[in-house]
């Protein structure tokens, strides 16, 4: 029986640290480099939490219809130490984003480089390039 128990916890314990381990990716694993992404919309959510931040934005076509965007870029703490923080991007502000577009085109998913805000200001958040590097310090592979 006691065997059982610690096999139990072993178990959960494992599946516990592999949700963590599925949600940080590599750029090349979900984005393409040659499906570059430029969107003009309005700011409705940050997600501010790790393994990515997540803006999401909301783009209205030639006919008016909306449709949601996700657009995932590095970790918070990584931005932080670049300067950016919660307060430069507020909900509710329009701008046009460029990144790049998710490989599987079903979703409405992108990796945001650079953000062009109403006043005329850009933002340039972490690119691919960077990411890789990063993904690599992270894991001892340099």
């Amino acid at each position: 029986m006691r065997h059982k128990a610690v096999g139990i916890v072993c178990t959960f314990s494992l599946l516990a640290l592999a949700g963590p381990a599925y949600a940080h990716h590599a750029f090349e694993a979900e984005f393409d480099l040659n499906k570059p992404l430029k969107l003009t919309g309005v700011l409705t959510k940050v997600d501010w939490f790790n393994p990515h931040i997540y803006l999401h934005l909301d783009v209205k076509d030639a006919s008016g219809r909306v449709t949601s965007w996700e657009l995932e870029n590095a970790p918070p703490l990584m931005l932080r130490r670049g300067g950016l923080d919660r307060k430069a991007l507020p909900v509710g502000q329009p701008m046009t984003i460029e990144g790049y577009a998710a490989k599987d085109g079903s979703k409405n998913l992108g990796w945001v480089n650079t953000l062009h805000l109403q006043d005329g200001s850009t933002i340039v958040l972490i690119t691919p390039s960077q990411q890789a590097k990063a993904n690599l310090q992270s894991t001892g592979n340099q």
